[in-house]
């Protein structure tokens, strides 16, 4: 089996560094600067806005987003019923013609956002179903999904086919995956692997320390993956 590949979201880890895999809200940087400093392609999102009066803003931001996104050779834009599935429809059409893909993330209301809109990845299957627009996936943050329905096991293999991203943190205090907590990263490595997932998964954590000295896991998850073969 191919092993994993992980990027940094760099709004978590590294924000002392240049370099740039992923990042929550890159609007800040001038996009000649990041033109110039990229290295190897970031990921990039764009949020998606289900309030009334919100759309011509969701509309100016997805257009930024996929300048961006496509400057720095990523495919990925990002987020948020009737409204908001009007936006992603829209959404889906404008990034086909660029052959960019658009994500939907469903964030946990217990912890992380008690008004966000999108808390259960069953709900943004059913939405994704709903549209069926095949350049339009499923974001999996492991720490959301934890936290709102647990069962991880059977959810990555039921939702694989959707799932274009994938997102890491312990739970419940949202540190390093090796850290003490609910999910036992060293299995879920396996199930992601045996499903030939063949993406990115993204290190969105809150390190206990510095980052460097947290990559223990990293380290051990190369070094398992180098014995193997």
């Amino acid at each position: 089996m191919p092993p994993l590949q992980f990027c940094a979201n760099l709004t978590w880890l590294f924000t002392e560094l240049p370099e740039i895999m992923e990042a929550a809200w890159p609007y800040e940087e001038d996009l000649q600067e990041l033109k110039r400093a990229r290295k190897k392609p970031p990921g990039r999102r764009a949020g998606a806005r289900g309030s009334p009066g919100e759309r011509a803003e969701f509309r100016r931001g997805l257009e930024q987003a996929m300048e961006y996104a496509q400057f720095c050779s990523a495919k990925v834009a990002k987020e948020m019923e009737n409204i908001f599935i009007q936006n992603l429809d829209y959404a889906a059409d404008l990034l086909s013609k660029k052959d960019m893909t658009g994500l939907i993330e469903p964030i946990n209301t217990r912890i992380t956002d008690p008004a966000y809109f999108l808390d259960s990845p069953h709900h943004a299957v059913a939405i994704l179903e709903r549209l069926g627009k095949p350049n339009l996936k499923l974001q999996m943050d492991v720490f959301h999904w934890q936290i709102m329905d647990g069962n991880l096991t059977q959810n990555i293999l039921k939702y694989f086919p959707l799932i274009g991203h994938v997102q890491v943190a312990q739970v419940p205090v949202r540190n390093e995956p090796d850290t003490p907590g609910e999910l036992n990263y060293s299995y879920l490595w396996d199930v992601l692997e045996r499903q030939h997932y063949q993406g990115f998964v993204g290190c969105e954590y809150r390190p206990l320390g510095g980052t460097a000295a947290g990559l223990g896991w990293l380290r051990d998850y190369w070094t398992r993956t180098e014995a193997q073969g």
